[in-house]
Protein backbone atom coordinates (compact mmCIF):
# COMPACT_ATOMS: atom_id res chain seq x y z
CA UNK A 1 0.00 0.00 0.00
CA UNK A 2 1.50 3.38 -1.00
CA UNK A 3 2.15 5.80 1.82
CA UNK A 4 -0.22 8.78 2.13
CA UNK A 5 0.91 11.87 0.27
CA UNK A 6 0.83 15.35 1.66
CA UNK A 7 2.27 16.71 -1.59
CA UNK A 8 -0.87 15.86 -3.60
CA UNK A 9 -4.24 16.87 -2.19
CA UNK A 10 -7.79 16.74 -3.52
CA UNK A 11 -10.49 19.33 -2.81
CA UNK A 12 -14.04 19.75 -4.03
CA UNK A 13 -16.24 22.81 -4.51
CA UNK A 14 -19.99 22.15 -4.70
CA UNK A 15 -19.54 18.69 -6.28
CA UNK A 16 -19.40 15.13 -5.07
CA UNK A 17 -16.06 13.60 -6.02
CA UNK A 18 -16.36 9.96 -7.16
CA UNK A 19 -12.64 9.26 -6.93
CA UNK A 20 -11.64 5.80 -5.75
CA UNK A 21 -8.32 4.72 -4.27
CA UNK A 22 -7.02 8.24 -3.68
CA UNK A 23 -3.90 7.04 -1.90
CA UNK A 24 -2.80 5.00 -4.94
CA UNK A 25 -3.61 7.90 -7.29
CA UNK A 26 -1.58 10.37 -5.20
CA UNK A 27 1.43 8.01 -5.22
CA UNK A 28 1.05 7.56 -9.00
CA UNK A 29 0.93 11.32 -9.59
CA UNK A 30 4.12 11.77 -7.57
CA UNK A 31 5.74 8.99 -9.63
CA UNK A 32 4.57 10.66 -12.86
CA UNK A 33 6.19 13.93 -11.78
CA UNK A 34 9.48 12.23 -10.93
CA UNK A 35 9.44 10.30 -14.21
CA UNK A 36 8.97 13.58 -16.11
CA UNK A 37 11.80 15.24 -14.18
CA UNK A 38 9.51 17.44 -12.04
CA UNK A 39 9.20 16.06 -8.49
CA UNK A 40 5.95 17.17 -6.87
CA UNK A 41 6.37 19.50 -3.89
CA UNK A 42 2.73 20.64 -3.68
CA UNK A 43 -0.08 19.84 -6.05
CA UNK A 44 -3.71 20.68 -5.33
CA UNK A 45 -6.57 19.36 -7.43
CA UNK A 46 -9.82 21.27 -7.02
CA UNK A 47 -12.87 19.52 -8.48
CA UNK A 48 -15.75 21.88 -9.15
CA UNK A 49 -18.81 22.86 -11.17
CA UNK A 50 -18.86 24.41 -14.66
CA UNK A 51 -19.87 27.76 -13.16
CA UNK A 52 -17.03 27.75 -10.64
CA UNK A 53 -14.45 27.03 -13.34
CA UNK A 54 -16.03 29.54 -15.75
CA UNK A 55 -15.56 32.26 -13.14
CA UNK A 56 -11.88 31.32 -12.72
CA UNK A 57 -11.50 31.34 -16.51
CA UNK A 58 -13.01 34.82 -16.71
CA UNK A 59 -11.14 36.26 -13.73
CA UNK A 60 -7.64 34.92 -14.35
CA UNK A 61 -7.46 34.10 -18.07
CA UNK A 62 -10.04 36.59 -19.40
CA UNK A 63 -11.82 33.83 -21.35
CA UNK A 64 -15.60 33.68 -21.27
CA UNK A 65 -15.85 29.98 -22.14
CA UNK A 66 -16.46 26.71 -20.37
CA UNK A 67 -13.53 24.33 -20.08
CA UNK A 68 -12.80 21.03 -18.39
CA UNK A 69 -9.49 22.04 -16.79
CA UNK A 70 -7.37 25.03 -15.85
CA UNK A 71 -3.83 24.56 -14.57
CA UNK A 72 -1.83 27.14 -12.63
CA UNK A 73 1.92 26.64 -12.25
CA UNK A 74 2.86 28.06 -8.85
CA UNK A 75 6.43 26.78 -8.83
CA UNK A 76 8.77 29.35 -7.36
CA UNK A 77 11.98 27.94 -8.78
CA UNK A 78 13.08 25.27 -11.26
CA UNK A 79 12.88 21.78 -9.90
CA UNK A 80 10.12 20.87 -7.49
CA UNK A 81 6.68 21.36 -8.93
CA UNK A 82 3.91 23.35 -7.24
CA UNK A 83 0.53 23.96 -8.78
CA UNK A 84 -3.22 24.09 -8.66
CA UNK A 85 -5.40 22.19 -11.11
CA UNK A 86 -9.10 22.99 -11.37
CA UNK A 87 -11.34 20.38 -13.00
CA UNK A 88 -15.03 20.74 -13.89
CA UNK A 89 -16.69 17.39 -13.17
CA UNK A 90 -19.79 18.17 -15.29
CA UNK A 91 -17.52 19.00 -18.24
CA UNK A 92 -15.52 15.78 -17.74
CA UNK A 93 -18.78 13.81 -17.66
CA UNK A 94 -19.96 15.49 -20.87
CA UNK A 95 -16.63 14.86 -22.61
CA UNK A 96 -16.69 11.20 -21.58
CA UNK A 97 -20.06 10.82 -23.31
CA UNK A 98 -18.95 12.87 -26.33
CA UNK A 99 -15.79 10.78 -26.86
CA UNK A 100 -17.32 7.43 -25.90
CA UNK A 101 -15.09 6.98 -22.86
CA UNK A 102 -16.02 5.91 -19.37
CA UNK A 103 -16.25 8.69 -16.81
CA UNK A 104 -13.47 7.18 -14.66
CA UNK A 105 -11.15 6.93 -17.67
CA UNK A 106 -11.86 10.51 -18.77
CA UNK A 107 -11.47 11.85 -15.24
CA UNK A 108 -8.04 10.27 -14.91
CA UNK A 109 -7.06 11.51 -18.38
CA UNK A 110 -7.81 15.08 -17.28
CA UNK A 111 -6.04 14.58 -13.94
CA UNK A 112 -2.90 13.41 -15.76
CA UNK A 113 -3.31 16.14 -18.41
CA UNK A 114 -3.05 18.87 -15.77
CA UNK A 115 0.13 17.44 -14.30
CA UNK A 116 1.62 16.97 -17.78
CA UNK A 117 1.04 20.69 -18.41
CA UNK A 118 3.03 21.45 -15.25
CA UNK A 119 5.76 19.14 -16.54
CA UNK A 120 6.06 21.29 -19.68
CA UNK A 121 3.75 19.63 -22.20
CA UNK A 122 1.60 21.95 -24.30
CA UNK A 123 -1.56 21.45 -26.37
CA UNK A 124 -1.89 24.56 -28.54
CA UNK A 125 -0.61 23.12 -31.85
CA UNK A 126 -1.54 19.87 -33.58
CA UNK A 127 1.90 18.38 -32.86
CA UNK A 128 1.70 19.47 -29.20
CA UNK A 129 -1.79 17.92 -28.88
CA UNK A 130 -0.54 14.65 -30.37
CA UNK A 131 2.39 14.53 -27.95
CA UNK A 132 0.10 15.37 -25.01
CA UNK A 133 -2.40 12.66 -26.02
CA UNK A 134 0.42 10.13 -26.38
CA UNK A 135 1.62 10.92 -22.83
CA UNK A 136 -1.93 10.78 -21.45
CA UNK A 137 -2.43 7.35 -23.03
CA UNK A 138 0.93 6.16 -21.71
CA UNK A 139 0.04 7.10 -18.13
CA UNK A 140 -3.55 5.84 -18.39
CA UNK A 141 -2.21 2.47 -19.53
CA UNK A 142 0.29 2.36 -16.67
CA UNK A 143 -2.30 3.39 -14.11
CA UNK A 144 -5.07 1.02 -15.19
CA UNK A 145 -2.94 -2.04 -15.99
Amino acid sequence: MPKPSMAVRFFQEDVSLPLRDRRRLKAFLEQLGRQEGRPVARLHYIFCTDEYLLEINRQFLHHDTYTDIITFDLSEAPGALQGEIYISLPRVRENAEKFGAGFDQELHRVIFHGLLHLCGYKDKTKDDRQQMRKKEEEYLTLYFK
